[in-house]
This record gives C-alpha cells, structure tokens and sequence, in this order.
C-alpha cells in the first residue's frame, strides 16, 4: 500500500508533529492518458509553510487530511501514455509520498544531461536554482560590479545566489549562522560572510560592506532586512524571495528602517519563480553552462526515507540544512 503525508490541522504558529499523519494512501486508477510514478527524491521547501495555512495566495492551500503536494523526482513504472515508458525519470509535485498516479501533462521528462543526478532538478537546475537566477538578475536587476548581500546564503537558494551573482562579476556579502555554514558560503566564492549568530548582524555588515549595498536578496526577512534597508545605497533593488524569519510569526518582525526607502529611493520587488517561466530558456541555457564549468556548485542535505520527510520539512526551520534539503526514498 502507497503512503502520503497528510496534514491534519492548520499549525498555530510552528508546525509540530500532531499537525501531520503519515497514512495508507490509495492514488487514482491508472486510466489512459494516466502514468504511475515511483518517487525517487522529494524536495521540503520554506514556502510549503505558507499552504499550510487557510489564506489566499499565489498557490492554494493544502486540504486538511489529504495528501500534501510538493516538487518530487521519480521513475515511471508503469504508463498509459505513449510519451512516457518505464524507465524515465520525470519531475512533478506530487511529493510527499511514494508512489503517485498524474496525467501525462503533469510530468516533464527529465532531458538526459552528462554529469547531472537526478536530483539536480530539484535543485540547482529547478525551482530552487531558477528562483535564485530570476530572483537576483531580473527581481533585483542586479548587475556587473554591484555589492549584493544575499541572506541564509548556505540555504539552497541563497548558495546559488552567491555563486551566481560571482559568476556575473558582481561583489558577495553572505550571511549564515555558525562557523561550518561561513566557511561553506566562503568556499562559494563569497568576498566575505556574517556569522549572524556570533553577534551583531547589523555592525557586522556594516563592516563588510563600508560603501553599503546596492542589491539585497531576502530570504530571512526579521533583522537581516533591516539590516539591508539601514545599509541600502541610492537607487538600491530588494528581491524579496522569502521571509522565513517570520514565517510562524503572528505579527512583524521587522521593518525598522523602512523609511530610508524613500530617501535612497529603494525598490522592493516580491517575486516567484513562475513568473518568469517565458525565460527559462536562458536560466537553463546559463545554469547549464555554470555546472558544466563547476561555476556553480550544488551541496545537498539528505534524509533517508519517506517517514523522515517531515522531520526534513521541520528542519528548515532550525537551519539543519546546508545547500538544498532533499529526502531519497
């Protein structure tokens, strides 16, 4: 019998074990048109947080005592499509679970690149290295020569961030919290790194950076915002991917320094990776070219089994990742 988690109640705050159930799950009969998949990786990312609450956004919510969605790397084991035959390995977002029964226009056969693990596709090559190329060259426009401070910089976004804005000429402040992480975003290729939990982050950055920063990529939100923003020179872009700081938070933690928004003419600029699915033709035509080089370079966090999946998921938030947090099955 297949599994899936469910989630059983919305999380008041940060989601705890009682919130999900790992149950039997019977997927749909295979009609035509239909492929059955046997999940190989399954990807837990910060922005699953935000479904797990009853409010609109940019995707919907997850349904209570039903199975969970999210980005998965699996082979086809059986088919009534002919675009798809066992053996192929294909990518999707009925994670979560074991096996899973879609429609053919819901999977996307992954192409056949030397050198690159399947995994590369929930990763630097997917979601999570797309969010970083948009994020940072079309959200935050950034450019050749500019100072970028890029936080959680040892997360799966955040290192594709650094070695991304590297490879494009630009200058890299990162931050991450204790020793092995720094010295991880320093191996990246970072000019320097904030420890933000060896004191001040605020001073500690301002160190860094003397002449201040011209691009901010916001995964954390909280204190490294208002860093950024205190820090902010003229004409400077935020790219605002995510704010996990205050992700199970009921009121904001941050915003201190928003008025120098209008004195140094600052823009803010919220984004996802869909929106900008007509130029993915160049991320992969980039990102490729990056990994064949060694340019860019993917560090995965893996959990074993699919009852550590939540565990992994649960993770992300005491930061027990670096690079991309990934459970094989």
């Amino acid at each position: 019998m297949a599994k899936a988690w469910h989630l059983m109640r919305r999380p008041q705050g940060t989601p705890v074990p009682e919130d999900f159930e790992l149950k039997d799950y019977q997927p749909p009969e295979l009609g035509e048109g239909m492929v059955r998949v046997a999940n190989r990786w399954l990807s837990v990312d910060p922005y699953m947080r935000g479904r797990m609450n009853d409010v609109k956004s940019y995707v919907p919510p997850f349904a209570l005592d039903a199975p969970m969605e999210g980005g998965a790397v699996g082979e086809v084991v059986e088919s009534r499509d002919p675009s798809f035959q066992p053996g192929d390995m294909v990518l999707h977002m009925a994670g979560w679970r074991d096996e899973a029964v879609a429609p053919a226009s819901a999977l996307n056969k992954l192409p056949p690149i030397p050198g690159v693990e399947p995994q590369a596709f929930l990763g630097n090559l997917g979601l999570t290295g797309g969010t970083a190329y948009f994020g940072l060259l079309e959200a935050a426009s950034a450019r050749e020569g500019d100072i970028v401070f890029v936080s959680a910089a040892a997360g799966a976004v955040g290192s594709a961030v650094v070695q991304i804005a590297k490879a494009k000429g630009m200058t890299v402040i990162g931050s991450a919290g204790g020793a092995e992480k720094c010295e991880f975003v320093r191996s990246l290729g970072a000019d320097a790194v904030v420890d933000y939990k060896s004191g001040s982050l605020l001073k500690q950055l301002a160190e860094a950076a003397p002449k201040g920063i011209d691009v901010y990529f916001d995964n954390v939100g909280g204190d490294h915002l208002d860093a950024a923003l205190a820090l902010a020179r003229k004409d400077a872009r935020f790219a605002i991917c995510g704010m996990i700081e205050g992700y199970n938070e009921a009121h904001p933690t941050c915003l201190k320094y928003i008025m120098r928004v209008i004195a140094m003419r600052i823009r803010l600029q919220g984004f996802i990776y869909t929106d900008y699915l007509p130029k993915l033709g160049d991320f992969y035509r980039d990102m490729g070219g990056w990994l064949a080089t060694g340019q860019v370079k993917s560090r995965d966090t893996v959990v074993e089994g699919l009852d550590q999946t939540l565990e992994a998921f649960l993770g992300l938030f005491r930061g027990a990742n670096t690079g991309k947090m990934l459970v094989r099955l």
